[in-house]
């Protein structure tokens, strides 16, 4: 994950110091708990990969990054009960393979779009957009940014997959 990542899950922008970004840090921790969201679980692991990114930080982030987290958590929550669902999480992106004909609707209204190429859907906001025209295979993205399938107690219960 990158630091442009990592403050997009964390929503921060502007000037940071190390502080500001502990703030936010800890705001996540309390609006992601586990004990308070179905997606808990992965989002914690998410935050806490932003943060080892941007702990020390400090420098300015010009892009608006407010809402990234929140969208991220919704398209987790859409998809993680969903049977027969390979979901993986590379970087701030989430992959989705598997039996995703039963599920194309419902991925739809979550935000995900399909990737002709890779044969999977993914998510990414629309307003959070890349520039990049889609060279890199999914073997390639799992390379540079890594890869973790969810493994929370929700998601093994539901048929979820282990760790890549």
């Amino acid at each position: 994950m990158n630091i442009y990542d990592a403050a997009k899950i964390l929503g921060l922008s502007g000037d940071l110091t190390p502080a500001d970004i502990k703030t936010a840090y800890r705001t996540a921790c309390r609006t992601y708990h586990p004990d308070v969201n179905p997606a808990g679980e992965e989002m914690m692991k998410v935050i806490n990969a932003a943060f080892e990114v941007l702990k020390d930080y400090e420098g300015s982030i010009k892009e608006e990054q407010s809402g990234y987290g929140e969208l991220f958590n919704d398209a987790l929550k859409a998809v993680l009960p969903c049977l027969g669902l390979v979901v993986e999480i590379c970087g701030v992106w989430i992959w989705v393979t598997g039996d995703t004909r039963t599920y194309k609707e419902a991925l739809k209204l979550a935000g995900f779009k399909w990737a002709k190429k890779k044969k999977a859907w993914y998510f990414r906001p629309e307003q959070f957009r890349s520039f990049s025209r889609g060279q890199s295979s999914l073997e390639d993205i799992r390379a540079k940014y890594g890869s973790e399938r969810p493994t929370g107690a929700g998601f093994t219960r539901l048929g979820g997959r282990s760790n890549v």
